[in-house]
């Protein structure tokens, strides 16, 4: 038995039955859990998951029993969590493509019981928000035991996320002017990326006033509210221009459409939020073309997590990159509904479950 966070009407902190540790499969003891907007995006409607549901999907953990076969981790590896482990052989795997491998991504998995003996689903085949959880060995990622829970945690979704959104889809460049719409984990992993590239300016800009301080931490060189003003606002601080790149980051037509009118003509505007199906951008064919911008998302920052984590992981031991600047809140497990709710209403950056 282990407790886990689990939504069916509602959100609850229960005991659960983890399944048996059969070939392939690995036991993991959570150490640390992200809260992020992908987990509320699996109870607001915004995807369609099977319930009851165990949440959570951003975790970094110890080893702690492998199964026959395993042999990507052993008991006492310091491991990330990979929701999105690639099957290497579909079409787009031999393509260069894994991010958006064809079995990868999908919203549940069966796995586990509840109390009473009812089948529970795991968040992306993963269900973090647990105290121990049986994954595949294929979302086994290895990181040195040195690397911080709380940091290791966030390389699983929003720090590669957001630094491969810069690197890998955007390629951002030293003197590149970037805007990022959105001050999430997420959003502040763009920041701070873009900063590393040598962006310069790098413009962050949010809803509520309260992300000034989170966004000029993690390298921001200005901070602007989302208004009438603010496309005006971001030229003046782009030679009149708009931006070289502007990062979506919050998946809503009007932010898509806001970054699309910030970004100047031959821009790139890459969207890394994850929007409803019946949330449509319109855009004039006219505009499209004189515009002459591109535009395009970014799924789990176009990266290979078996061949970027581990790098990312690195730099975090080495002092190069800090990921403490995404974090708002550090709580525990029975306060993972507070911080959702929080998340919903769009105060914070990234709560983080320590256990």
């Amino acid at each position: 038995m282990t407790r886990a966070v689990v939504f069916r009407d509602q959100i609850t902190v229960e005991e659960i039955t983890l399944p048996e540790v059969g070939p392939g499969l690995a036991r993991v003891r959570v150490t640390a859990a992200g809260v992020c907007h992908t987990d509320l995006s699996m109870i607001n409607g915004t995807l369609a998951p099977t319930f009851p549901l165990v949440l959570g999907h951003e975790a970094a953990g110890v080893v702690e029993e492998v199964g026959p076969g395993v042999t990507r981790a052993k008991p006492g590896d310091h491991v990330v969590l990979n929701w999105s482990p690639a099957c290497r052989t579909c079409w787009y795997c031999t393509h260069g493509e894994p991010w958006i491998c064809e079995t990868s991504g999908i919203p549940s998995f069966p796995g586990g019981f509840a109390g009473d003996g009812t089948p529970l689903n795991l968040t992306l085949g993963l269900g973090s928000f647990a105290e121990q959880v049986v994954v595949r060995e294929e979302a086994l990622i290895g990181v040195p035991e040195g690397v911080p829970a709380e940091q290791a945690a966030l390389l699983g979704c929003a720090a590669l996320t957001g630094v491969g959104a810069v690197q890998n889809t955007a390629g951002v460049r030293a003197g590149d002017s970037v805007v990022v719409l959105g001050l999430g984990g997420v959003g502040l992993s763009v920041v701070l990326a873009a900063r590393a590239a040598g962006a310069d300016p790098v413009i962050a800009v949010d809803l509520t006033e309260a992300k000034r301080s989170l966004a000029l931490a993690a390298g921001a060189t200005d901070f602007l509210l989302s208004d009438d003003a603010l496309i005006k606002a971001i030229r003046v601080r782009t030679g009149g221009r708009g931006a070289d790149h502007a990062f979506e980051c919050v998946g809503r037509s009007a932010s898509i459409t806001a970054a699309w009118k910030s970004t100047r003509r031959g821009g790139r505007v890459t969207v890394v939020g994850i929007g409803k199906r019946d949330d449509v951008v319109g855009l004039s064919a006219l505009d499209i073309f004189h515009s002459a911008r591109t535009l395009r998302s970014s799924v789990y920052g176009s990266a290979d997590p078996d061949r970027d984590l581990p790098g990312l992981a690195a730099a975090v031991l080495a002092g190069e990159l800090d990921l403490r600047p995404l974090i708002s809140h550090r709580i525990g497990l029975d306060e993972v509904p507070t911080a959702l709710e929080r998340l919903g209403r769009g105060e914070g950056a990234r709560s983080v479950v320590l256990f």
